[in-house]
């Protein structure tokens, strides 16, 4: 039995393609849900689609739908706090750091007269005139001031209004409490720098929040923020949480293509072999997957790992390394 379900099916490639006749196994298009493209995250073995998570908004509009590229869906710039992070990073590009002034305790009663804050409006605006998909805003405590309540719920409801999920990045003591409550639709780092509590973890995956896992840059760098993101991810999973595969490529150095690290790190964090794909071919930030179709499938050499591999992440990670993104009239079925 395959480890995979009824995610693959067995094919041939065509005999007119560049390998005629190699046999393996056709997965749906996979997604990368977290890249930055500014910061040398470009085309990849493997990923048909990528989703950039703070760009400077028009850098990445022209970036979108370039030949040679995944397909490209993306949020444009980080909504800060004035004077928050990224903003006094030597690494975040011109223009991808949009600061926000709080709009006071009057908030509720100024949207009630005057429809919502004008800087906030505009800021959501700007991000959607470029083509934005999502909306991010960032919540960092550890690095300077963070988004009051009154402004993330002016960001939220504006995203709202024209469509658009919000996504937070949360970090610091308490940031991911606010961007549940706040009622964000992902967090795109999995919490990394406190246990969160079941109660918390409940309602989020209750809500129908998804988390990005993000798990391989801090097996890299932070073990013990990779053990608490893997605790808090894990209880995620098991409560019912919708759980997206993403990397923040860009951020330092990865694998080039799939990062094993990533799934090896999911599957400790639970998911089975079936969910690591499902991870991978969901289409958020679209409802449905038409927009990374596009004629392309995912092949992978040799037929799918079989159950029993399910307690082998590495080997889940080496088959999923060789995946390639092929166009579908290459594949035939067995």
């Amino acid at each position: 039995m395959s480890a995979v379900r009824g995610l693959g099916k067995p094919v041939r490639r065509s005999l007119n393609g560049d390998r005629p006749g190699e046999t393996g196994t056709m997965l749906p298009p996979l997604v990368d849900h977290h890249v930055h493209v500014q910061l040398d995250a470009g085309p990849a073995p493997g990923i048909a689609a990528v989703v950039d998570l703070g760009a400077n908004p028009g850098a990445v509009a022209s970036l979108a739908g370039r030949d040679g590229w995944p397909r490209m869906r993306f949020a444009g710039a980080f909504l800060t706090a004035r004077g928050g992070y990224p903003g006094d990073r030597p690494w975040a590009p011109a223009g991808s750091v949009r600061e926000l002034d709080a709009i006071g305790p009057d908030a509720a009663s100024e949207r009630r007269h005057h429809a919502l804050a004008g800087p906030v409006q505009g800021a959501v605006d700007e991000q959607l005139r470029f083509g934005a998909s999502v909306v991010k805003v960032v919540l960092n405590s550890a690095a300077g001031p963070v988004l009051d309540r009154a402004t993330l719920d002016a960001v939220i409801a504006a995203a709202r209004a024209a469509g658009l999920p919000v996504a937070a990045h949360a970090e610091g003591d308490g940031m991911a409490e606010l961007a549940i409550r706040a009622g964000v639709d992902v967090l795109v780092h999995t919490p990394f720098t406190e246990l969160l509590d079941d109660t918390l973890i409940g309602r989020a995956a209750s809500a129908g929040q998804a988390w990005i896992s993000t798990l391989a840059i801090h097996v890299r760098d932070d073990p013990r923020a990779a053990e608490l993101a893997i605790d808090n991810l894990a209880r995620f999973r098991t409560s019912g949480g919708r759980v997206l595969y993403g990397t923040d490529r860009g951020n330092g150095e990865l694998a080039h293509g799939i990062v094993g690290a990533e799934i090896v790190a999911l599957m400790r964090a639970g998911l089975t072999a079936a969910e690591v794909i499902e991870s991978m071919t969901d289409p958020w930030p679209e409802p449905t997957p038409a927009w990374v179709d596009a004629g392309v499938a995912t092949f992978v050499p040799d037929p799918a790992p079989g159950a029993d591999a399910v307690g082998d992440p590495e080997a889940v990670a080496a088959w999923l390394g060789a995946a390639r993104v092929v166009p579908t009239e290459e594949l035939e079925l067995l």
